[in-house]
């Protein structure tokens, strides 16, 4: 995440355009704003600070991240809290964890799905996954194969491994099976790229 403007870039396109601008000599600049980037930690602070000011949910749920790594579960609930009602997807994931298991507050099922769903129908894959797993805890198979088979068509890997299983036990016809890895395989490519190999080499295998 860009501190500058909060926007999202994977590490292909970050490396093409810090290749660019090396081969071209030119001033490190944001991809999307144009605007310096950040080249000490201060900075970065700064930045970030300035996106929270905005108001922007990126950057909210960045600090919530913080938080949350931190061991501060409150404060972490705030800041998700108030990204969601901003419209952040993650957020909302998030939240449904924090109801879940009770961080930074009560444990609340309703609630908890609540922003499941929310994250799921936003595209999040991991909340699809999540909403399966509720449903196998209420016997509700046929919907909790709906679930997973969407999350793995999205290109998650977890649920890639729990379709797996789940057709093995036969909650899962062969044909579904059969498109579900398909579209799996075809997500995956698409997220493949020369810039993001090339990427991998210089900064390492971080996937993104």
């Amino acid at each position: 995440m860009m501190s500058c403007c909060s926007k999202v870039i994977c590490n292909g396109c970050r490396y093409a355009n810090e290749k660019r601008e090396r081969e071209q000599g030119l001033k490190e600049k944001c991809p999307y704003c144009r605007g310096p980037r950040a080249t000490t930690e201060e900075e970065m602070d700064k930045m970030n600070m300035e996106r929270l000011k905005a108001n922007d949910p990126f950057a909210i749920c960045g600090f919530g991240k913080q938080r949350h790594i931190e061991g501060d579960y409150e404060g972490a609930f705030e800041y998700y809290a108030k990204a969601a009602a901003l419209g952040d997807i993650e957020s909302h994931y998030e939240l449904a964890g924090a109801y879940r298991d009770g961080r930074g507050v009560e444990k609340d099922k309703k609630k908890e799905m609540y922003h499941a769903e929310e994250a799921a129908i936003g595209g999040h894959p991991k909340a699809r996954f999540h909403l399966s797993a509720h449903e196998v805890e209420k016997g509700r198979m046929d919907r909790s194969m709906k679930h997973l088979i969407i999350a793995v068509k999205q290109g998650d890997d977890e649920a890639l491994e729990g379709l797996k299983m789940s057709f093995q036990m036969g909650f899962v016809s062969k044909d579904d099976y059969a498109v579900a890895l398909r579209e799996h395989q075809a997500a995956v490519d698409e997220t493949k790229s020369e810039q993001r190999e090339e990427a991998a080499k210089a900064y390492g295998r971080v996937r993104g």
